[in-house]
């Protein structure tokens, strides 16, 4: 029975590292593919791709540079970084910068509008993905939910606050803001509450995985599994 229940979690383990990896890659090529559609983006990315309009840095670079910095954050706000937290500093914006250079700029409303909702869906998915590995929460929302701990404002307050503010900041940059930053915010909380439950990982002897899916997306506390919308980053 040992050697079953070791070969088991090896399994399990060897499931949790293919979604972290899979989703986190998955995540890169979803926002690549809402770049190259050229109708907006959501709030982080809208500062990302400011920031590399200013310094000319590429926009994988500049995601991977604003992670590392909103990871220096948390020191003040005492949140512990994982496996999943380093991973989605770098991994991203990796997978970001290589699917641009090989994704082309879609022309016209009819290739950029289905270039849009495929991104925002496949961002949905990637967020269930990677989320479901529980490896520790992303920077952004873990500055998010640590920031809603330290100052007990609600997490959507805290939320909107931010993201409010680094969408203007990147607006201010010359970040693109558009009908598909409308878009992304309506959808992506359903979208990774959804696939959030077709990907989890069920602990043992739980219900089932709508069960686990359901209880650690609405418990906060990653980037965390908090309440919708939001993504894991």
């Amino acid at each position: 029975m040992s050697r079953w229940r070791e070969g088991w979690r090896e399994a399990r383990t060897a499931r949790r590292l293919g979604h972290l990896y899979v989703g986190l890659t998955l995540y890169g090529l979803s926002c690549a593919m809402m770049v190259r559609a050229g109708i907006g983006l959501d709030p982080w990315d809208t500062f990302h791709q400011g920031i590399g309009k200013q310094t000319g840095w590429s926009m994988g670079i500049a995601t991977i540079v604003v992670g590392a910095a909103v990871l220096l954050l948390w020191i003040p706000i005492r949140q512990r970084p994982g496996l999943g937290t380093v991973s989605n500093v770098v991994v991203i914006g990796l997978a970001m910068d290589a699917s641009l250079a090989v994704l082309p700029e879609a022309h016209g409303l009819g290739l950029q509008i289905p270039q849009m909702l495929a991104g925002v869906a496949l961002n949905g998915a990637a967020t269930g993905l990677y989320i479901s590995a529980r490896y520790g929460p992303g920077p952004r929302d873990g500055l998010m939910t640590g920031l809603h701990r330290r100052t007990g404002l609600s997490v959507r307050l805290v939320r909107t606050l931010i993201e409010v503010a680094v969408l203007a900041s990147g607006w201010l940059l010359g970040g693109s803001v558009g009908a598909g930053t409308v878009v992304y915010a309506l959808a992506i909380g359903p979208l990774a509450q959804f696939f959030l439950r077709v990907f989890a990982i069920p602990e043992p002897g739980a219900a089932g995985p709508a069960t686990v899916g359901a209880a650690e997306h609405d418990a906060p506390p990653r980037e965390v599994n908090y309440v919708p919308p939001g993504a894991e980053r």
